[in-house]
């Protein structure tokens, strides 16, 4: 009996997720890419804070727009896609799809995007020095590295969330 419980389960998350990953794509490709008003927004914020940070680690950066760049190099520019969006609503998916209570659910929410946040400043100003220092590198660190770190942090996220909410949900079905 325990297999059929354990097979329902990983397919109720599967269809949960897929249901709240076609809707969020709806949301966000019908209406809120269009209006482009959060892409630009978080973007904006994304770089001022790249900008700063690594201004205040010693740094010569300029920022203007979506661009920034260091010693008057060829800078990156954060594009719709790149700004995390995808990524956070990827990540709260997998919370609401997994089991647990909307406390909680909430909780790790809001943990995930603010660490998620911080991940692609991490990335991007990382990404700026690579542009900088090392140019010929940047097209390869930008496709793949990052990318994999980014999503890896995510899958961290996530693990936390299984394990932490899990173990609850593990010691329910026992009593």
């Amino acid at each position: 009996m325990r297999g059929i419980n354990s097979n329902s389960s990983i397919i109720q998350f599967i269809a949960k997720a897929l249901v709240f990953f076609m809707l969020w794509y709806l949301v966000y490709e019908l209406w809120l890419l269009p209006d482009g008003r959060l892409d630009e927004w978080l973007s904006l914020n994304i770089i001022a804070t790249s900008a700063g940070i690594l201004n205040t680690i010693g740094f010569e950066v300029l920022s203007f727009e979506r661009v920034v760049l260091i010693n008057q190099n060829p800078g990156i520019e954060v594009v719709n896609g790149c700004n995390g969006i995808a990524a956070i609503g990827l990540y709260i998916g997998f919370i609401i799809a997994f089991p647990g209570s909307v406390l909680n659910k909430l909780s790790f929410i809001v943990l995930g995007i603010g660490v998620i946040y911080l991940t692609n400043i991490s990335r991007i100003m990382f990404l700026t020095i690579i542009q900088d220092k090392w140019p010929m590198f940047f097209e390869i660190t930008h496709d793949y590295s990052t990318t994999a770190i980014f999503y890896l942090v995510i899958f961290l996220l996530w693990m936390l969330w299984v394990n932490f909410e899990g173990h609850k949900i593990g010691k329910e079905a026992i009593t």
